[in-house]
């Protein structure tokens, strides 16, 4: 028997974004990883909180967005990259110091875990203004209550997915010391 299964799955982790898998494997076997990846992935995004489903209680996020504990090295990488967290454009940061233009618009990060706990680092990342109110500038990074005059393609969604939030929190939490 030579018969090939094709499958594509979609999958979302946040509400209006998609990953698409496409899986091309022979006979019984195909079948096999299709359906083992289907309810992985299943499993994987039910334990995901969604914006609009956040509970923040004095201060605190209790739970993973994800599901999943964060990487400190991936949320390392959130953190610096211009093109999502863009966290040192306003924070400096001495454990990035190979890092040009790390701003002063917001605290230095230094020392940062001794400061909040885990769960109120969790909350400030996805929603700075449920701790330091309005007057806050820092966005929210895992929120939809993002303001007006929001670029239309942007609308419903997020700048981080609720894993790169756990993950920089998981950094956030080895910043130790000046």
């Amino acid at each position: 028997m030579n018969q090939i299964i094709s499958s594509t799955h979609t999958v979302s982790a946040v509400p209006g974004e998609r990953s698409h898998m496409f899986l091309r494997v022979p006979g019984i076997v195909g079948t096999t990883l299709g359906i083992a990846m289907v309810v992985t992935a299943t499993l994987t995004f039910a334990d995901v909180t969604s914006p609009a489903e956040v509970v923040v209680d004095n201060l605190r996020i209790e739970n993973s967005l994800s599901g999943s504990p964060g990487d400190a090295a991936e949320g390392r990488k959130t953190f610096a990259d211009r093109s999502l967290g863009n966290c040192l454009a306003c924070h400096a940061n001495s454990d990035l110091s190979d890092q040009l233009f790390h701003g002063d618009v917001g605290p230095s990060l230094n020392g940062v875990a001794e400061r909040w706990k885990p769960e109120q680092l969790r909350t400030i990342v996805v929603n700075a203004k449920d701790v330091f109110t309005d007057r806050t500038i820092m966005p929210g990074f895992y929120s939809l209550d993002v303001g007006e005059n929001v670029r239309e393609d942007l609308v419903g969604k997020t700048i981080l997915t609720a894993q790169q939030v756990e993950d920089v929190v998981a950094y956030l939490i080895t910043l130790k010391g000046s």
